[in-house]
């Protein structure tokens, strides 16, 4: 009976996670909630990088992506979603996600912007062709980083903690997923 129980109560709470998950999936509000969060995310990045207006101003294309949860204890992962734009208009979403093995323990949060310097590089991305390895540059939020910054490949990254504590050396690379919009 108290097997029963248990399996009649993980049931119930299954069906509640999963009702909860398809509500979400409903909110009208969302397209503005995630184009509200990309605005304060490049806000906060020209605010403290004015140097980075001259990639927002000549890149083809660009993608913003609020916050990225970051993981790990040896093995370590991390996820985020965000929006792509192109002639500064909203063109679809795109996940990141990455897979990483090597010495770190803890989590953090950070934003990230990834900006493509041609139509080319733009649509390798949007093929999922663009994977960014150990060896890309990644900028931390660090003053005058945007002026000495440049393309690798084409692409060009900054990222910006948004708080948590991680101590990594690890090995990985972050894999996208470009959704249009419809």
């Amino acid at each position: 009976m108290k097997t029963t129980t248990g399996v009649m109560m993980l049931l119930a709470l299954a069906a509640t996670l999963a009702a909860g998950v398809a509500v979400a999936a409903w909110d009208p509000q969302e397209e503005q909630k995630n184009l509200a969060a990309a605005e304060e995310t490049i806000k906060s990045f020209k605010a403290t990088e004015p140097g980075l207006e001259v990639y927002f101003k000549e890149a083809f294309a660009y993608a913003v992506f609020p916050t990225i949860g970051k993981a790990g204890l040896i093995l370590g992962g991390s996820h985020g979603e965000g929006l792509v734009f192109e002639g500064g208009k909203v063109v679809g979403n795109a996940t990141v996600t990455q897979a990483s093995v090597g010495l770190q323990a803890g989590a953090e949060s950070y934003s990230e912007l990834v900006f493509f310097k041609d139509k080319a590089t733009f649509e390798n991305f949007k093929n999922g062709n663009v994977k960014l390895s150990a060896q890309a540059s990644a900028v931390a939020n660090k003053q005058g980083a945007a002026a000495t910054s440049s393309y690798n490949e084409g692409v060009a990254v900054f990222v910006k903690s948004k708080g948590g504590l991680m101590a990594d050396a690890s090995v990985g690379g972050q894999k996208f997923k470009f959704e249009p919009k419809q």
